[in-house]
């Protein structure tokens, strides 16, 4: 696919997947969008690729949501609950099926839509000058998708509210998201896109088809009370673990540590 909004590279089994629109804060457009659908595609169909990191070109922001000025369509459907949210094409597990683990570099302003990147990621970090917020408060326009994501990470029912109904004005700092959860490392903004590159390869790594099996057997355990949770996971090991005896080659990377 010809690449306008964003950046594709894959080298030691990682996808690298760079927002490119630091003009408009690397709000997502419709082209985005598309292109984004291609790259989750093109991820999970695959073999060679066994991991993911997104990260953003730019100063000022990761992504700051819906450009709806910059040639973000809202198109609603003739029929009303055929209707579709063009922020799902962001989303790799619920829209587009793909397992395998990905892992956020976040920096900046990380504001409304952002999250939809964050909230399906499987590891986020971020640096030390980041800052969440919802703006949807502000135009008068309801906010769903993004806090109830945020719940579905274990960041704190009142923390999520406050978030959602005090607009941009509540700001969530790299700190606090660190306390909440919904980052599990704070690092320099220097440091940034290495160290998320470290974990991926990391991750890359080790055997492809027990990591994805793992990954979408976590994820969908958050649909479920805890047996069938868990009788699915149980189902899923007897599927991605063949018998010792005809057991894979196993490969382990160097061991990884939280700073």
């Amino acid at each position: 696919m010809d690449l306008e909004t964003i950046e594709f590279d894959v080298t030691d089994q990682v996808a690298t997947l760079t927002l490119n629109r630091p003009e408009s804060m690397n709000a997502f457009n419709d082209r985005m969008g598309d292109e984004i659908v291609w790259f989750w595609e093109t991820v999970r169909d695959t073999m060679d690729i066994h991991a993911v990191v997104i990260q953003a070109n730019g100063e000022r922001a990761f992504c700051t949501g819906a450009d709806i000025k910059g040639g973000m369509k809202w198109v609603y459907a003739e029929n009303l609950w055929g209707w579709m949210d063009p922020g799902g094409k962001l989303s790799p597990k619920f829209h587009h099926k793909c397992w395998k683990p990905v892992v956020v570099a976040a920096h900046g302003l990380c504001a409304g839509g952002a999250h939809y990147f964050l909230n399906e990621a499987d590891i986020v970090i971020c640096s030390d000058d980041a800052e969440f917020f919802d703006p949807h408060a502000n135009m008068g326009t309801v906010c769903a998708v993004e806090p109830i994501g945020m719940l579905a990470r274990g960041v704190p029912l009142g923390d999520v509210l406050r978030w959602t109904l005090m607009g941009s004005e509540e700001r969530i700092t790299a700190e606090t998201a660190l306390r909440l959860g919904l980052v599990t490392e704070v690092v320099a903004r220097d440091d940034l896109r290495a160290r998320a590159r470290e974990i991926a390869v990391s991750i890359a790594q080790r055997d492809p088809i027990g990591i994805q099996g793992s990954v979408k057997a976590i994820w969908e355990s958050l649909d479920m009370t805890r047996t069938p949770g868990l009788v699915n996971g149980f189902n899923y090991t007897t599927i991605g673990n063949p018998p010792h005896e005809q057991g894979r080659t196993h490969t382990r990377g160097p061991s990884i540590s939280y700073r």
